[in-house]
């Protein structure tokens, strides 16, 4: 039986790769986590581990010897990055290159997925999209630019060292459980507590006229697995649904499904100090290595985050 490794399992998309590997692919899963983070039942073995211990990431490769090795331990979020940069860089990118330097030192050559971000490209100019992945990259913040580096690396490791690294741009992905620093999370949590009655029937936004590639959660992570098989040593593929939404109709989508009226305001406090007018992945490149499409219509997606959250919320009395 294959064996895979997901590093920084207890994020967002964790728990759903995981039961993919295990349950569709078939795989023996392993799983790594912070020591104070915690992880829902899910059918692997769960290790503590910090990426910015190069020393325990050499133990537990040495000692599990997986075959796939997905790479999600990042600080993901654009907003912490804006408030605290340094804590983004050391694990973006030195926990990626104790990663690959743990590979290399110990001879060892899985097939290794390295998730990485369409926010890598930053301002796209008139013309540029849909974003193919020979795109210039010009980061707009500093998470991006920490990814933009961990791709950089990741290909230069790929072709010094021989490793089989494959490289990821994930557009925006959404699903229940996800945090609501996020914005389709963000929006679907504020409507469950106005129909609870838990605030004023009144929302609180950001920019609506950004334009970002929104893909189900669940589509995600089969093209992560896909990959992992069929990927080019030392290439990057975008994944994303290939179409750019204005959060505008997103919201609008959101509000449409709820039972109470609700207004819409600005707050300053969610406007990003830079941001991007659209972004939206050219998926040509995933779709020949692997024939990977997305399959979740968007509105199932936030039909089903709304509900999540009209139960957590509820809970939560």
């Amino acid at each position: 039986m294959k064996k895979a490794l997901v590093l920084g399992a207890a994020g967002f998309v964790g728990s759903y790769l995981i039961k993919h590997l295990h349950d569709d692919c078939g795989y023996e899963v392993y799983a790594t986590k912070l020591p104070q983070e915690k992880l829902a039942e899910v059918p692997a073995t769960i290790y503590d581990l910090n990426i910015l211990d190069k020393e325990s990431v050499i133990t537990l490769f040495y000692k599990l010897r997986p075959d796939y090795i997905f790479h999600l331990a990042a600080q993901s979020s654009v907003s912490v990055a804006w408030n605290n940069p340094q804590l983004t860089i050391d694990v973006n990118i030195k926990g990626a290159v104790n990663i690959m330097d743990a590979l290399r030192e110990l001879y060892y050559k899985p097939r290794v997925v390295i998730i990485g971000s369409g926010e890598e490209y930053g301002h796209i100019r008139e013309g540029e999209t849909p974003i193919k992945e020979d795109n210039r990259l010009c980061p707009g913040n500093i998470y991006a630019a920490t990814k933009a580096c961990q791709n950089m690396i990741g290909s230069i490791y790929a072709k010094a060292y021989d490793l089989e690294l494959i490289m990821v741009r994930a557009f925006n992905h959404i699903g229940p459980l996800q945090s609501p620093i996020f914005v389709v999370s963000d929006f679907c949590k504020q409507v469950a507590e106005i129909e609870l009655g838990k605030r004023q029937p009144v929302m609180y936004v950001g920019n609506l006229s950004a334009k970002r590639d929104f893909t189900d959660v669940r589509d995600v992570v089969r093209a992560y697995a896909l990959l992992a098989k069929n990927g080019q040593k030392g290439a990057t593929y975008n994944v994303g649904r290939g179409h750019a939404y204005e959060i505008r109709e997103i919201l609008n989508k959101i509000i449409a499904l709820s039972n109470v009226d609700i207004k819409v305001e600005i707050d300053p406090a969610k406007i990003r100090p830079v941001d991007v007018p659209i972004i939206e992945a050219d998926i040509t490149k995933l779709n020949e290595a692997t024939g990977w499409l997305p399959e979740i219509p968007i509105e199932q997606t936030i039909q089903e985050i709304l509900d999540y959250w009209r139960v957590k919320c509820k809970e939560e009395d």
